[in-house]
């Protein structure tokens, strides 16, 4: 996705006040700059999150997680709440809107306040709360001061019966301007809507592109998509395209404004969740977290413009990387999807998959659709191409069961700590420090804090070695269907590069 412009107004604590949500801790590329590489890292003061309407079913039971880890040099100051989207634009302090104006047709919230509105009391300890069924509406969420480094908010659902039926869950994110999608779909059994939420005081305009397999497809309605001022819009794919594709890739492109942008993929026979952004187009990825007894794992792929990519696909086993048999290479078309079917590529052990260019790097966005169960029992997750975890990575909504952590390493070994918080109703924190090897994946059963009560978070922060990427997969039996959701685990953003007041402050503008 786009990085967010640093507006570099005066010194350090202005430069992480004024950044208006979570920037990420290191420069867009390596090399490009030594007096960037010297900045010193602060935490940022202000971040933003945006949780879309979580369903429309009676059937639907919804809870949310608030988390911020504790972060040093952050001062005692600042709180984090979520309201109702549509409430914003009734709130006086919410950027002066007339009364009514920027509403969408009452169909997000009515003007009702955010059930729940969390507002955690102190960092380290989450704060959960919960809605019942398909009125729940979007919400907008802000952070400052202690709160802001590494907020999280996991927004979970269970759905007892229909299309979608299961256990869906997504990370809430930052707004931004680009997103890309590849494994949404229009065919007769999926209905999936790209879900649009504004949190600012103007409107946003979108446009959404549809690709299929022989590129993209012919859409209208799919251009100058105007989302009102705090508000929420659910855009269902098969209404922008008379053409019905099994496997497609979504590109959202932002022309003014900016949103948080999310793709709820329903099934009539399989289930559903919710299917997040995968990273930036990049010439290698990495999709981490395949549950070890997936019955069937689709890989998607897309590369934006018209130069083809040839890809390496390995599997990170936990004995190492291995190339699945039939499945040495892919080949994408440039502006065209592409689906493989690699099938129970795991074969009861954990694993990630990690793409690599076969010869010249061309960038690729990518996404698994994964599968668990047989028969009428089937459930279905999905996994996107996600960055490392960086500095640190923070996973809510975990209970003393139903929780898994994988972790992998695709180039050299790494040791990572993890934490375990406070519960959510009590209990004492927990760390336990992990090695993982060489181009393996490691699912670990996460440290559960001493005498817990309620949910907790968990933190991941790699001490050593090389890069590692993690996902947390939740999991739960709902009438024999082994139902379960995938959250990668990206860096939390919490941190922001301010050079010293005698550095050029250029280097960080755009």
């Amino acid at each position: 996705m786009n990085r967010t412009t640093l507006s570099l107004i005066a010194g350090t604590t202005a430069l992480a006040a004024v950044t208006g949500f979570a920037v990420l801790s290191q420069p867009d590329a390596p090399g490009t700059d030594t007096a960037a590489k010297a900045a010193a890292q602060l935490p940022v003061e202000r971040t933003s999150l945006l949780c879309p309407a979580p369903s429309t079913s009676d059937l639907a039971e919804t809870s949310y997680t608030s988390f911020t880890p504790v972060t040093k040099g952050t001062g005692s100051g600042g709180k984090a709440e979520l309201r109702a989207a549509t409430e914003e634009s009734a709130d006086p302090s919410a950027g002066g809107q007339d009364e009514g104006k920027g509403k969408d047709d009452g169909k997000s919230g009515k003007d009702k306040p955010a059930k729940p509105v969390l507002t955690p009391e102190e960092p380290g300890k989450p704060v959960t709360g919960d809605s019942s069924g398909g009125d729940a509406p979007a919400l907008v969420g802000t952070a400052d001061g202690r709160f802001a480094p590494g907020w999280t908010v996991q927004e979970t659902t269970e759905v007892a019966a229909g299309t979608g039926r299961g256990l869906q869950g997504v990370n809430c994110t930052a707004p931004d301007t680009d997103f890309w999608f590849p494994g949404a779909s229009t065919d007769a059994d999926r209905t999936d809507y790209v879900h649009l939420t504004n949190p600012d005081d103007s409107a946003a305009v979108v446009d959404i592109e549809l690709y299929g397999k022989d590129g993209a497809l012919k859409s209208a309605v799919g251009e100058g998509i105007t989302v009102q001022p705090h508000s929420s819009e659910p855009v269902l794919l098969s209404t922008l395209s008379d053409e019905r594709q099994t496997n497609l890739t979504v590109h959202v492109n932002v022309r003014s404004g900016r949103v948080g942008a999310a793709v709820q993929a329903l099934d009539d026979k399989l289930g559903g969740d919710w299917l997040a952004a995968s990273t930036d187009p990049s010439g290698s990825l990495v999709l981490p977290g395949i549950p070890k007894d997936a019955t069937s794992v689709r890989l998607v792929a897309f590369t934006p413009g018209d130069t083809d990519a040839d890809l390496k696909v390995r599997l990170a086993s936990p004995s190492g990387l291995i190339t699945p048999a039939g499945h040495e290479t892919v080949h994408v078309k440039g502006g065209m999807t592409t689906a493989v079917d690699l099938g129970d590529v795991t074969r009861g052990e954990a694993g990630s998959l990690v793409l690599t260019p076969t010869d010249r790097s061309v960038p690729v966005v990518a996404a698994l659709r994964v599968v668990r169960g047989k028969g009428d029992k089937q459930e279905t997750a999905f996994i996107p191409a996600t960055r490392p975890v960086g500095t640190r990575a923070t996973s809510a909504d975990n209970s003393g069961k139903g929780s898994t952590l994988s972790l992998t390493a695709p180039g050299a070994a790494a040791t990572v700590k993890v934490t375990a918080s406070a519960g959510s109703e009590g209990g004492t924190p927990v760390s336990k420090t992990y090695t993982i090897k060489a181009g393996t994946t490691q699912d670990i059963e996460p440290p559960v804090p001493g005498g817990l009560k309620g949910t907790y978070a968990l933190t991941v922060e790699p001490v050593s070695g090389g890069p590692v990427y993690g996902a947390r997969t939740l999991a739960a039996s709902e009438g024999g269907v082994p139902a379960f959701t995938v959250q990668t685990l990206p860096d939390d953003r919490g941190t922001v590069a301010v050079p010293e007041a005698d550095e050029d402050l250029s280097v960080l503008q755009k």
